[in-house]
């Protein structure tokens, strides 16, 4: 995963995706007998170990990335065909680039896994006492049978890949924080280890296939004869930030002083 640019993470190719689909479930099935005694070992932990992951649980939900993203993308879209033509015009057309696809990969990736979790319908860990680790309600379910997948995890682990796309220098910070949230969200008792697993497979495999699909439009990526995808950047939008950041800090001490 350390080589953002390749086409696949994780050794996936075109020609091997039955091979790793096979692994991924051999994987999981080995994680089934583990995930009680995981999931109650971590819950068990004293309060003062358990307080930092009650806080970092909350970077799993989109919400955060997805409504500045929306904004950002009525904004640039407005942009494209009310802004003068040049600089601004183009800043928007890389705005609205930028926001569609931070949107597209998070937002996309977390639907199916809602889809997924509605579908499958396995019971949370507080149900435990109740029903097992293999109760199933699927499709009509509540919350509290949509353990499979984790969404938190697959949001996060999206949401740092899109990072690590668009800005590499950032890319271990976020996803460190990526892999705490999984963690959280067994120490906080809503999903099994198996749950997190599969959300951080989901949410890289869903922004890789985002970014894809751009850089096969030739939309904010472009890919190489060797097969590498390299993100293009956004000049014009970074130009067109510190030339309003510029002007507004110009103006700013005009204000205070009162003069003209």
């Amino acid at each position: 995963m350390r080589n953002l640019t390749a086409r696949w993470p994780l050794g996936l190719c075109d020609k091997n995706c039955a091979d790793f689909t096979v692994r991924l479930g051999f994987v999981l099935f080995i994680l089934v007998f583990f995930d009680v005694f995981v999931s109650y070992t971590l819950q068990e932990l004293p309060a003062m170990w358990r307080a930092p992951f009650e806080f970092v649980t909350g970077f799993g939900l989109a919400e955060w990335a997805l409504i500045p993203c929306l904004v950002a993308l009525v904004l640039s879209f407005g942009g494209r065909f009310l802004a003068p033509a040049g600089l601004w015009r183009r800043a928007s057309v890389q705005l609205l680039q930028l926001s569609s696809f931070i949107f597209l990969a998070i937002g996309a990736t977390g639907l199916l896994t809602n889809l997924l979790k509605r579908l499958i319908g396995r019971a949370r860990p507080l149900e435990f006492a109740h029903t097992g680790v293999f109760n199933f309600h699927a499709v009509f379910n509540e919350w509290n049978f949509q353990s499979f997948p984790s969404g938190h995890t697959t949001t996060a682990m999206a949401t740092a890949f899109v990072v690590g796309f668009v800005a590499p220098r950032f890319f271990k910070l976020t996803l460190l924080i990526a892999l705490t949230t999984g963690i959280s969200r067994v120490v906080i008792g809503m999903h099994y280890p198996t749950d997190i697993v599969a959300g951080f497979v989901i949410g890289t495999l869903g922004a890789y296939l985002v970014r894809n699909i751009y850089a096969h439009h030739d939309v904010l990526f472009f890919e190489n004869a060797d097969g590498t995808i390299i993100f293009k950047g956004v000049p014009d939008l970074a130009l067109a930030c510190r030339k309003a950041l510029s002007a507004l800090w110009r103006i700013a001490p005009m204000r205070r002083t009162g003069r003209p």
